[in-house]
């Protein structure tokens, strides 16, 4: 990275320098649980000091939890590294979201999984980007797109996808009953063009529209925002983040490579399970997660049975426990 000719190739410098950034930071963890193991040491000595071995101080006990609490956390992310083995897992991920049938219920609620996520991602590191959003006639979105920058993104959003489930007393109700509403997770690997993923462009519509939500002056007067439908697969992607056409297009190009590869890869787990005998999950159309605000709360995943009562806290990004939950069992097969 230092050699004076290393930016004259853009794409591939960029690639080197975020792998660079990836493997320095898991390098930076583990030095950081090394200093919090080396502090707990001093600490333990301090306390046998103060106490004789048997009786820690308050002060001393108080910041030993606070140091073996740290690296219990950093030793859980070191953790989370043998859990992943996917050829995609390490990667960055494109995130979907779209509500199901209720209208401004659901529209509500998938913009409060959206603000979930992003809040998720903020606590992880991650960088994000939002590619697209379609907001409702009255309240929440119609459907999301934003893409997730991280080591291991992909590998952790795999285990949200599918369906999530509210309950709660409606604000749009004026006799403030209590709704149920759905809205689904779509996650997919970010592919560069080094993956090769062929897609005849004859079978792709193309479509501009004018952009919507906030952006400037810019977004709401010029057709920037695309549309690309794979008429094969009826997949669809869209992006209006990007200043021109051409840039949504680009953008939209990458999600549909990487939705398409994602299509190829569950076709031939789907074969494979069934050359072995195995029934799969289902994953589309699957309730993975209840969120119950009334008349009790609760955060209940079905898959693992994994249970938490604050939900405010779940929806404000604290998910990492059903994740990492999720994929132990998934690896040791006690799912």
């Amino acid at each position: 990275m230092h050699a004076p000719d290393f930016w004259n190739g853009q794409a591939e410098a960029q690639k080197l320098s975020t792998q660079y950034s990836r493997l320095k930071g898991r390098l930076d963890q583990y030095r950081a649980l090394e200093t919090l193991v080396d502090d707990m040491d001093v600490l333990l000595e301090i306390a046998a000091e103060e106490g004789d071995g048997e009786v820690l101080s308050p002060d001393a006990s108080a910041e030993l939890e606070r140091v073996s609490r740290a690296a219990g956390d950093g030793l859980a992310r070191f953790e989370e590294q043998r859990l992943f083995n996917g050829e995609f897992d390490g990667g960055d991920a494109i995130v979907s979201l779209h509500p199901g049938a209720g209208g401004t219920e659901s529209q509500d609620w998938a913009e409060m999984l959206l603000r979930m996520y992003l809040r998720w991602a903020q606590r992880r590191g991650f960088e994000t980007e939002i590619n697209e959003v379609t907001e409702g006639d009255e309240a929440g979105i119609k459907s999301a797109t934003f893409t997730v920058y991280g080591e291991n993104a992909y590998g952790l959003l795999c285990a949200e996808r599918g369906v999530h489930r509210l309950v709660r007393i409606s604000p749009f109700d004026s006799a403030s009953r209590r709704h149920t509403s759905f809205a689904s997770l779509d996650v997919t690997p970010l592919v560069d063009e080094a993956v090769e993923v062929e897609i005849d462009e004859k079978d792709l519509r193309v479509e501009t529209y004018r952009a919507s939500g906030a952006g400037g002056q810019h977004v709401n007067k010029t057709d920037s925002a695309v549309r690309i439908t794979h008429l094969p697969t009826k997949t669809v992607v869209q992006c209006q983040n990007e200043r021109s056409q051409t840039q949504n297009r680009e953008t939209a190009m990458r999600m549909l490579r990487g939705k398409l590869l994602q299509l190829e890869v569950e076709k031939r787990e789907q074969e494979m399970a069934r050359e072995k005998g195995e029934q799969k999950e289902i994953g589309w159309g699957s309730q993975i997660r209840s969120y119950v605000l009334a008349p009790y709360t609760l955060a209940k995943d079905h898959r693992t049975n994994l249970e938490k009562g604050n939900v405010e806290a779940v929806l404000d990004g604290d998910i990492d426990e059903f994740i990492q939950e999720y994929l132990m069992q998934r690896a040791t097969g006690r799912r």
